[in-house]
């Protein structure tokens, strides 16, 4: 396994220290836990982001929507157990 140098301020490396203590482990496996932890989240968010940018490229490609009140009625029937016509894409609106 390659070694990778990080340097800590001091205080950073008491709270990591303290931290890492209480939860049971050396600090060495609590800073891969948090480097793999934030690693995951920022690939999610990227993810997350290029499924926004997919989605608003169709509507502007289509040039049709769903108003969101009508969309959150839809969903809101649905988790609600009921049978709920799905509303219409309609031109967009500016």
């Amino acid at each position: 396994m390659p070694t990778t140098t990080i340097r800590l301020p001091e205080d950073l490396k008491a709270r990591v220290a303290a931290a890492a203590k209480r939860s049971g482990m050396t600090a060495h496996g609590f800073i891969l836990e948090a480097i793999a932890e934030k690693t995951e989240q920022e690939n999610l968010r990227a993810d997350f982001d290029a499924v926004a940018e997919d989605r608003y490229a169709r509507i502007v490609a289509s040039g049709k929507t769903i108003p969101w009140e009508e969309m959150r009625g839809y969903l809101e029937e649905r988790l609600a157990g009921k049978v709920a016509k799905r509303p219409a894409a309609r031109n967009l609106t500016r």
